[in-house]
């Protein structure tokens, strides 16, 4: 293959022009440091006021520094797949992960949806393999991908048949209805069939659900009878998929006084099991809602992994996380459309993306922990004693490491697959990783609840690059958060995890300065790892407006001043230029405002909490708990219920700080207007700009004010649910279930 690459180049790296963009950054930059220099030189003439605003600035002008530096150079790829299925024969094997962690907040359809995509996904089916595993063990999973696994031996030839391009039933049969004279009487008859089908389908999975369908624990689920989710032993089962791609269900040898490491432990199983049964060169992990879009989405990652000149340059392909039938505006922010397109591109023109935890393509060389020049490797594969301490006593597993290192490409199918069961019990065992190297440098990483954060980090220390693969339609789609407590629980899991590593041994400051990490791509991952820490200046600068006006002081300059063309300047140039790209991208004014207002919700709770997770973590009072997040399957967007995109409150003590902020700017408001303020000391009193803050405040804020009477009887329901979470946090550490990242995130 290689003359054919080189004289026909898979893919194309295009830098982005951004001239005029880089220009008003600049312009911004400079205006934030304007004020800076503005407010040390008049900082002796002013009160703690004016202090407190100049630590807020600094750190939000260092994080616009960051933001600067993350989308300089923005690259795209294009690839070209039409070239690579000239070399069919010579396609190496890939290994697809799911996983899923829990029945009900991750319904088995959601999971029987993403299977069948995979499995129909363009590819040889003899050198793909799908392994899903299941933390929650739960019958009713295993149950939906057996009869999951006869509907695709309809479903699978019917795609590739009709070359149908969404592959995820769900989504193909919530489309607009086929129109008999745009196609023919047999497709239509067939589409009929199948649309038939997958409602019975649908319908066993619902009942079984419902325990109105009793499983024959006789025969392939005796295994689940009377199991304890958190005290069980490993279960791998296959879901007779034959003439299809390999479907194997595992669910991971649990016990109650063994850590389990969440999401990271469950792919480290998943890749050791497939170690030892299919071995696969290439391994795609999704998550159980990320179904695959584009059926050429693995066509197109191989472009990138087999068409480099040097290896080192595609680690992985990471795929940008984009989601189905969104709340129209995006009410929540959770789409992250422009943090993808800009941001994520910017990253991809420095050391390659952040893995981003789901729709990412893994050499699996690179996750068993090689260095791109590492020379030595070959010479210790013959060592017995180095595989077992570093991979494990699994003398199967160590040899399938030892191919893989070796720079074999591992089997082209495995006629024989279940002869390696037992071995992939054993490397499934719960005591497996004691001793060994997984989780500190081989596989996915331990100690952040943003595992996947973690592990790109730490392949990037070691020196690889990585790269983008972003399609049009997606490669993958998936459901965001449908409300706001589950928004928010997101947004904390990620916050802990990204302050978990800011604040540990594997930080990106360490990785540049003891490791291979680039400069620039280490203030790219700070950028990501310090939004925890925005909390305290985003809620210190939006209670400074309230303070002022109550005490009647001042953090601005008066109107009459030349200084205060500085904070015009910046307020209408950033606006305009975050709108701008929001223009760009498609979207519309009502979402730039909506992902502007969650920008700051989001960091003044749910990162807060984040942050408060890690300090209780730091002094021993409790440990972090991965929270799996409610995955909802919808077919449209809910844009008719009158209820959609307002919060809907619980007793999460999320909304407590913002509905505070609330309440303070319009107590604050209230006391400037009826004139209750103090006397001001030589007209140094609060004026317009104080009074037009505070307004903005309360409009940033007001979804927290659509039910007033929430802050007043949840204080109480708050304050017990978060000790009773710090309680109970070290027990859930080690029974809990895996979950999946963020990926977005």
């Amino acid at each position: 293959m290689a003359n054919y690459l080189i004289s026909l180049p898979l893919y194309q790296r295009i830098s982005r022009k951004n001239t005029i963009p880089r220009t008003v950054e600049l312009i911004i930059l400079f205006l934030l440091f304007s004020l800076l220099v503005y407010r040390l030189l008049s900082l002796t003439n002013h009160g703690i006021t004016w202090l407190l605003a100049f630590f807020c600035e600094s750190w939000f002008t260092f994080v616009w520094l960051l933001t600067v530096n993350t989308k300089w150079n923005q690259v795209d790829y294009k690839t070209h797949p039409d070239r690579l299925l000239q070399w069919v024969p010579e396609l190496p094997p890939v290994d697809m992960f799911v996983t899923t962690a829990d029945p009900v907040l991750e319904p088995p359809i959601i999971t029987v949806n993403t299977v069948l995509s995979l499995l129909a996904v363009d590819y040889p089916a003899h050198k793909l393999a799908c392994y899903v595993s299941d933390d929650g063990v739960s019958p009713l999973t295993f149950y939906s991908l057996v009869e999951a696994s006869k509907f695709a031996k309809l479903w699978v030839p019917f795609c590739k048949k009709y070359n149908i391009h969404v592959r995820a039933p769900f989504r193909y049969f919530s489309g607009k209805p086929l129109l008999s004279q745009d196609v023919s009487l047999e497709f239509q008859q067939e589409w009929r069939k199948m649309k038939d089908e997958y409602e019975h389908l649908s319908q066993k999975i619902e009942d079984a659900a419902k325990k109105s369908v009793s499983c024959d624990f006789a025969d392939k689920f005796d295994v689940f009878s009377n199991i304890e989710r958190r005290n069980h032993p490993t279960i791998i089962k296959d879901a007779d998929s034959s003439g299809l791609p390999h479907l194997v269900y595992i669910s991971r040898e649990k016990r109650p006084k063994h850590p389990h490491h969440f999401k990271a432990g469950a792919m480290n199983v998943l890749t050791r099991v497939s170690g030892v049964m299919t071995n696969a060169p290439f391994m795609l992990n999704v998550d159980c809602d990320m179904f695959i879009n584009n059926p050429q989405i693995i066509l197109h990652a191989m472009c990138l992994l087999l068409g480099v000149k040097n290896g080192m340059d595609s680690a992985f392909v990471q795929s940008p996380q984009k989601f189905y039938d969104g709340l129209k505006d995006d009410p929540y922010g959770n789409q992250l459309v422009v943090l993808f397109e800009y941001l994520g591109r910017g990253v991809v023109g420095i050391q390659g993306p952040f893995y981003a935890g789901t729709g990412c393509f893994h050499r699996r060389k690179v996750i068993y922990g090689l260095s791109p020049d590492d020379k030595e490797i070959t010479g210790k594969l013959s060592d017995e004693d180095y595989l077992q301490n570093q991979y494990g006593n699994s003398k199967v597993f160590t040899k399938s490491a030892a191919q893989t290192l070796s720079g074999l490409d591992g089997k082209t199918s495995s006629p024989h697959l279940w002869s390696s069961v037992e071995a992939a019990n054993i490397v499934a065992d719960c005591g497996y990783e004691y001793g060994t190297s997984w989780g500190i440098k081989v596989g996915w990483i331990y100690g952040s609840t943003t595992e996947d954060i973690l592990t790109g980090l730490t392949i990037h220390k070691r020196g690889w690059r990585s790269a983008y693969c972003s399609l049009d339609p997606p490669g993958f789609l998936g459901c965001a958060p449908s409300g706001g407590p589950a928004a928010m629980t997101q947004q904390k899991r990620w916050a802990t995890g990204l302050l978990e590593i800011l604040l540990s041994s594997r930080s990106p400051i360490f990785a540049t300065l003891y490791g291979k990490l680039e400069f620039r791509q280490c203030l790219a991952y700070m950028w990501i790892l310090v939004w925890p820490l925005r909390s305290i200046p985003e809620l210190c600068y939006a209670a400074l407006p309230a303070y002022c006006i109550i005490t009647n002081s001042h953090f601005l300059p008066k109107v009459q001043e030349p200084a205060i063309l500085i904070h015009v300047a910046l307020f209408v140039i950033y606006n305009l230029y975050t709108l701008s790209e929001y223009l760009r991208t498609g979207l519309s004014i009502r979402a730039w405002w909506n992902n502007q207002r969650m920008w700051r919700v989001t960091s003044m709770t749910a990162w807060l909490f984040g942050m408060l997770s890690v300090i209780l973590k730091l002094l021993g009072l409790s440990e972090t708990v991965f929270e799996v997040t409610k995955k909802d399957q919808t077919t449209t967007s809910d844009d008719s219920n009158a209820n959609a995109g307002t919060f809907t409150f619980d007793e999460s003590p999320f909304f407590v700080p913002g509905t505070t902020i609330l309440l303070v700017n319009l107590t604050a408001l209230a006391i400037g207007l009826l004139g209750f303020r103090p006397t001001s000391r030589g007209g140094d009193g609060s004026g317009i700009g104080e009074f037009l803050c505070s307004v903005c405040v309360i409009d940033t804020m007001l979804a927290f004010f659509l039910k007033p009477p929430f802050f007043f009887n949840s204080i109480e329901k708050a304050s017990k649910s978060w000790r009773r979470q710090s309680v109970n946090d070290s027990a859930a550490n080690n029974g809990g279930g895996a979950g999946h990242a963020p990926s977005e995130k």
